[in-house]
């Protein structure tokens, strides 16, 4: 892959991409898979298997069976409002991102929101950083029959934008985002908010940036 590049379209996570929140998603992991799945997570679950994918895909990583409808839906409505109060008030967008939003807009290069939290905490994530109306279109967790690691989010990202997800760049933290990303043909400049450099190159990533500000480095 040579850099920079122009791609048709970008494809964007939420969390730990438009802002570094995932300590407070890991905080509610641990409390509530404790809680509801007696679970103890140990930190190797918490930086292999829960970062990148729906809940009840998570839940079976941890436990090698998927949950009932019953079970899933009480653990999502427990840990996704935990993690709402650990977050309210602590959302911050990662360095450079409105900036470059705006160089995308003025070069008329269009972009999507591709995440697997549901609507609530989106509408909770972009409310609280002032960017509900910059991400009109979104691809949500509720909206894929396969969350990442399967590229059927990514695949379906492009079609949101009428584009080959071959032309598109991604932006993506979790290892399983990438794995998505890469997987059904995007070109992935991973943040390392979660996950080391190494690891995300390994997973699929092309280019790996704290930041959204060094991002001459990979757009022409």
């Amino acid at each position: 892959m040579t850099f920079p590049l122009t791609p048709t379209g970008v494809l964007f996570d939420m969390d730990g991409v438009l802002t570094d929140n995932n300590a407070f998603h890991r905080r509610a992991w641990q409390e509530v898979a404790a809680e509801v799945l007696g679970l103890n997570l140990s930190a190797h679950d918490l930086d292999t298997k829960v970062d990148g994918g729906r809940n009840p895909e998570i839940i079976e990583r941890l436990t090698g069976k998927y949950p009932s409808p019953e079970l899933a839906a009480r653990f999502h409505g427990a840990k996704e409002g935990r993690y709402r109060d650990l977050a309210l008030g602590g959302l911050r967008e990662v360095a450079g991102l409105s900036d470059y939003l705006d160089v995308l807009e003025g070069r008329r290069v269009p972009y999507a929101l591709v995440t697997s939290a549901d609507s609530i905490n989106v509408e909770f994530g972009l409310n609280a950083l002032g960017l509900g109306h910059r991400f009109a279109l979104r691809l949500l967790g509720e909206n894929v029959q396969r969350g990442k690691p399967h590229p059927e989010p990514y695949q379906r990202g492009a079609a949101l934008l009428g584009l080959d997800p071959h032309t598109c760049l991604a932006h993506e933290d979790a290892l399983n985002g990438v794995r998505s990303a890469a997987g059904a043909g995007c070109t992935v400049v991973a943040l390392t908010t979660t996950a080391t450099s190494e690891a995300l190159r390994a997973a699929g990533a092309s280019l790996t940036a704290p930041d959204f500000t060094g991002w001459r480095e990979w757009l022409a």
